[in-house]
């Protein structure tokens, strides 16, 4: 790709991007569309103001975005939301240190210390890369040492980033002390009880004969699916009825009404006063008898009268699941018994935390332990299928941009020469908006395959799924870009030569940068634009104001922040800019860019638009700091590699201590800090005990032995009636 290329792919990405942020602009000052732009607003019932200018482009979203701070947005969104945050953050601070170091010292240092001079391969993006120095050159050894202040500076913003995510993790459970999980612990593989061949007394015996001090009580899980099928017929029943007697009040109040009609007419002038009297009676049963069938809590109260008399009838036959929540007294009762091992054989009374209630999958705890592995192995085998299969549109996209090679597949393609200005489209930016196109429908296929895997929370799904959608992109986006762009032609003599690999996959690298410029620009620029406009919501909106929801009231569209889907490519923008750091310069900028405006637009997507479902007080970061533990040992290797290539052998061997010394950072960071991601001090979990107050303690008590209630134990949720319903049925005389 020439310079040409990159130019036309960055103009397009960039006045692509202003439409939509303009566009962005005008739509959010609609009020008919702040059900998709200010959902998380409406959700809170916080009152909205809309400038008369409305229609007038602005850039007042991003001076709010800018002026949110990290308290702000932990205090609204959690800790999980902030790490998010942070990572655009780490971003901007990583990769706008390079640049500066980059594009004063190694851009100019490529292109004027080259083979030949400056004139040479000017017209090529080559000569701002490592590639445009000469074999043996002892100008390499600046980039040795730019390669050690990456590494090192990319390791200290790492260590900052841990420790004060720790510090902001232990605050955080300290203020969700309260909170149901705090007291409560998951009990799997629960063997039946000896005596009475059940499981519930099982626990009780257990817990009370080896907890004594610190164990309240249980919860004992049911395969409850035809519990819930009955109770959503009662739900149905109690809601025809109540229709039922709206419609008899209606039909009532039409005929009282004729009646005054009629005894108003000459035909008939004297009123039939008994039976409008005896119909106002009727109809005054009626809505004393809608009044309390209507009100909420009541029907919650029947309905949970009737769970109870059910359950009594039903229980006998309900079959026990071999899980329990098992809530203690205090946390550090809860902590001692999740963090250790219940009996000799670890595979009986398996322990852990318990997740939120909010963040449960009910359906997973019907699983039993001892298949997760076989679902495990599933998601990894149709995980491995994806990747494999995703090599044929990788492949196709390489043979696009690099158009020499296109014309030798596909020699129509000659044609494309004719129209001037068309070349570079097709091979600056038609190959990442495919690229891009087919990389878009991964995080929601490996999303469908970590449902399969059995996890027992949305938390632990949303991770795995994060883990799944990196390491594709790693295998597909990143290195088969590289395998089939640069060594396509080139594979046999790898073959023939298998110990030049490595100097080739690192000549790889540097031919790669102008693809990737592309990538990131289009993944940048056009993704995020389309991130913050939300066209699929506008589409979905538009259809059902004009069909069937033509007159109800508009709800918001209210979405979790998707984790899995904006994680794993931000990483992966991460792995570009690190191994392109000191191999082309030129590409960082462009990174600086990208983080910039994915920080502004995620600020106010958290601000006005996506809504905190779970919080698990932090555990994304570890990820994300493996993830970029990763791209910086990608760097080192590929560097050792360019050094072999450029003949600087020493250059090379003398890279392999900072690869050691990175592992051993890893190795540190994971006995240092990881450990308090995964388990909570007995320390710290008896001072929140002495920090609240007996009622309280209570309290929180009662909360957690009722938030764990399983779905087909508990009284569903009955939406409110319309408004309509609550009118007056008869106008006043």
């Amino acid at each position: 790709m020439n310079a040409e290329s990159l130019l036309t792919s960055a103009s397009i990405n960039i006045g692509f991007a202003l439409l939509i942020l303009t566009l962005f602009s005008i739509l959010r000052n609609s009020p008919s569309n702040a059900p998709i732009y200010y959902a998380r607003r409406l959700s809170q019932h916080r009152r909205l103001s809309f400038l008369l200018r409305r229609f007038l482009p602005s850039v007042e979203w991003i001076r709010l975005s800018l002026s949110v701070t990290d308290d702000e947005i932990l205090d609204t969104s959690g800790l999980d939301v902030l790490i998010f945050i942070r990572l655009f953050k780490f971003g901007i601070n990583f990769f706008l240190v390079c640049s500066v170091i980059g594009l004063l010292l190694l851009l100019p240092l490529n292109y004027i210390a080259g083979e030949g001079g400056p004139s040479r391969r000017s017209h090529s993006m080559d000569a701002f890369t490592i590639s445009n120095i000469a074999n043996g050159s002892h100008w390499l050894w600046v980039h040795f040492l730019c390669l050690h202040f990456v590494s090192c500076y990319g390791l200290y913003l790492l260590y900052k980033e841990y420790k004060d995510i720790l510090v902001k993790r232990i605050n955080q459970l300290h203020i969700m002390r309260h909170q149901p999980n705090q007291f409560t612990v998951l009990v799997r593989e629960i063997p039946l009880c000896d005596e009475h061949k059940a499981r519930d007394c099982a626990v009780d015996h257990f817990f009370s004969k080896y907890h004594p001090h610190s164990y309240k009580s249980f919860q004992i899980l049911y395969d409850g699916k035809e519990l819930d099928k009955l109770l959503v017929t009662f739900a149905s029943l109690l809601f025809f009825i109540f229709m039922f007697l709206i419609n008899e009040a209606k039909s009532i109040t039409r005929k009282i009404e004729d009646l005054r009609h009629r005894s108003m007419t000459k035909q008939n002038r004297v009123a039939p006063h008994a039976e409008i009297e005896q119909l106002k009676e009727i109809l005054e049963e009626l809505g004393r008898r809608i009044r309390n069938t209507q009100t909420k809590e009541q029907l919650q109260s029947k309905r949970s009268y009737f769970r109870v008399l059910f359950n009594i009838s039903c229980l006998g036959f309900l079959q026990e699941l071999p899980v329990a929540f098992i809530t203690f007294k205090s946390r550090w009762g809860a902590a001692l018994a999740a963090q250790s091992q219940q009996t000799s054989n670890p595979l009986l009374w398996i322990t852990e935390i318990a997740p939120e209630p909010r963040d449960v999958l009910w359906n997973n705890l019907s699983i039993k332990y001892k298949y997760l592995p076989l679902h495990k192995f599933g998601v990894y085998v149709a995980a491995s299928l994806l990747t494999i299969f995703f090599a044929v549109p990788v492949t196709a996209v390489q043979g696009i941009a690099k158009f020499e090679r296109l014309t030798k597949w596909f020699p129509p393609a000659m044609a494309v020469q004719l129209i001037p200005g068309l070349r570079s489209i097709v091979t600056g930016y038609i190959p990442s908006v495919i690229l891009n196109s087919f990389v878009y429908i991964v995080p929601f296929a490996m999303m469908g395959m970590a449902n399969l895997g059995g996890y027992v929370s949305r938390s632990r799904k949303d991770i795995k799924a994060c883990n799944l959608v990196f390491y594709f992109l790693v295998g597909n986006v990143f290195f088969l870009s590289l395998l089939s762009g640069s060594l396509l032609d080139q594979i046999g003599e790898s073959f023939s030569h298998p110990r030049d690999f490595p100097s080739r996959l690192a000549s790889a690298a540097s031919a790669q940068a102008d693809f990737f410029m592309t990538y990131i620009l289009t993944n940048g620029l056009s993704g995020f634009s389309l991130e913050i406009l939300q066209p699929g919501l506008l589409i979905w909106d538009t259809i059902k104001s004009h069909t069937w929801d033509r007159e109800k009231k508009k709800r918001p569209y209210l979405y979790s922040l998707p984790y899995y889907r904006i994680i794993p490519f931000v990483a992966l923008c991460i792995l570009i800019g690190m191994v392109y750091a000191v191999v082309s310069p030129l590409l960082l900028p462009f990174l600086v860019g990208y983080f910039c405006l994915g920080y502004v637009v995620f600020v106010n997507q958290i601000r006005d638009v996506y809504i905190t479902t779970y919080e698990t007080c932090g555990q994304y970061w570890p990820y994300i700091h493996h993830y970029i533990v990763v791209a910086i040992v990608i760097m080192q290797i590929t560097m050792i590699g360019l050094f072999g290539l450029k003949s600087k052998p020493l250059a090379a061997f003398s890279t392999i201590p900072l690869v050691v010394f990175t592992l051993l950072f890893n190795e540190y960071c994971k006995i240092r800090f990881l450990p308090t991601f995964y388990q909570c001090s007995v320390k710290v979990k008896c001072v929140f005990s002495f920090l609240i107050s007996r009622g309280s303690y209570i309290s929180n008590l009662e909360n957690a032995i009722d938030a764990y209630s399983p779905p087909c134990l508990r009284a569903p949720d009955i939406d409110d009636v319309e408004s309509g319903s609550l009118e007056p049925l008869i106008s006043p005389t």
